[in-house]
């Protein structure tokens, strides 16, 4: 789940990981506070670089509540 509309398209805008408690990835301006529910994940960098860390780290898209049910 990408929240684009807070996201510039350019691909070197500075953002961050984020997650939620069902596990579930995100990614966050670095100059925003991230939102209530989600926690920052300690990885940062350009958007590209957040989007392709969340590629590769949120394998299973299911939130944890199914995961673990």
């Amino acid at each position: 789940m990408i929240m684009s509309s807070f996201l510039s398209d350019d691909d070197d805008y500075p953002c961050r990981v984020v997650i939620n408690d069902e596990e579930q990835y995100s990614i966050w301006p670095q100059d925003r506070d991230v939102p209530a529910g989600w926690h920052a994940t300690g990885f940062a960098g350009t958007r590209r670089e957040c989007l392709d860390h969340v590629d590769r780290t949120w394998l299973d898209m299911r939130p944890k509540s199914v995961r673990t049910a």
